[in-house]
């Protein structure tokens, strides 16, 4: 993902001028709930994706990695779809991309579609040490942390029944983007690449859903989950709907009722091509300058940066938003 820095002056305006109508803090009823989801088994996907290596396109370990995805949600029992295909990066790399489908009660007529991607990003352009910064990414929370809750959420279901059928989407190449040290053209389709097929393919063949929600670093222990500028532009009611949610269960130190920045993600795509409402919960800073997870786009974006306590309050917030 990237920022999007020709809205971010205008985000600075709107943030210190007039901002979105909130709910009011009774508008939502207390939430009670005992959970099935595990920050554990949340946090041993998420270490299996990382035992593969860095699951960059064009890899052995990513292709062993797709493998393992698509055989843990056939064990949950989802209604697995795959689609494949190449697609050019920003210096002309023919990557080979797999997204990767779970359906839960495919079914149902009314569905939700979760994505997370499951790649890694190709460089550490980000790392502090610049001997490293040729090398692979890890990608702990910037990809393992998503996917490592969604398949968590397939498992649940085989406990308890969702209110409507949920698609799972596992993205493929969305960290192929651009380094800064690149000196050719710097576009924002160049990232979340497959996403962007998985779109063209949805919209042609009419796939439908109430809303979907993105999940993209989302694993860290200091985390904070602003409401990110172009998920209040496309889907306000849902942002509304899981902040109040994190709010009723206590998360609002994670779970921050303000408006973030603007993020070039997975769901900018959706909500362009597939016209499915789309938010999305990422992991944003409004300190020091900083506005990812200090590990983004370095080597060292690896398990031990991971918080069982942050995977379980993200997977909290979806399991009452979707079975309860």
């Amino acid at each position: 993902m990237m920022i999007d820095f020709k809205t971010i002056l205008f985000t600075t305006a709107l943030l210190t001028g007039c901002s979105p109508q909130r709910p009011a803090a009774n508008s939502a009823p207390q939430i009670r709930t005992e959970t099935v989801f595990s920050a554990d088994s949340a946090y041993r996907n998420a270490a299996a994706q990382l035992a593969f290596g860095p699951r960059v396109p064009n890899t052995a370990a990513h292709d062993s990695c797709a493998a393992w995805l698509e055989t843990e949600l056939e064990r949950y029992g989802a209604r697995v779809s795959v689609q494949t295909g190449t697609a050019k990066a920003y210096d002309g790399t023919e990557l080979h991309y797999r997204n990767i489908m779970g359906s839960i009660h495919p079914e149902a007529t009314n569905r939700v579609l979760l994505i997370a991607h499951w790649d890694s990003r190709h460089v550490a352009d980000n790392d502090p040490i610049r001997s490293k910064r040729a090398q692979p990414v890890p990608a702990a929370n910037d990809g393992a942390s998503g996917a490592a809750i969604l398949l968590e959420i397939a498992r649940v279901s085989t406990i308890k029944t969702p209110q409507t059928g949920i698609d799972l989407l596992l993205a493929d190449a969305e960290d192929y983007g651009a380094p800064d040290t690149w000196t050719g053209q710097h576009r924002e389709e160049d990232w979340a690449l497959g996403t962007q097929a998985w779109a063209r393919e949805a919209a042609k063949k009419g796939y439908k859903a109430d809303y979907g929600i993105l999940l993209d670093m989302v694993g860290a222990s200091d985390a904070t989950f602003f409401r990110e500028y172009f998920s209040e532009r496309y889907a306000p009611e849902t942002a509304d709907l899981v902040w109040s949610i994190a709010r009723d269960l206590g998360y609002s130190s994670l779970f921050v009722n303000s408006e973030g920045p603007a993020i070039t993600d997975d769901h900018v795509f959706v909500n362009r091509i597939a016209h499915i409402p789309t938010i999305d919960i990422i992991d944003t800073r409004q300190q020091y300058g900083q506005t990812f997870y200090p590990y983004w786009h370095t080597t060292d974006d690896t398990l031990d940066k991971l918080s069982k306590e942050t995977l379980g309050k993200v997977g909290n917030v979806l399991t009452t938003l979707l079975f309860k």
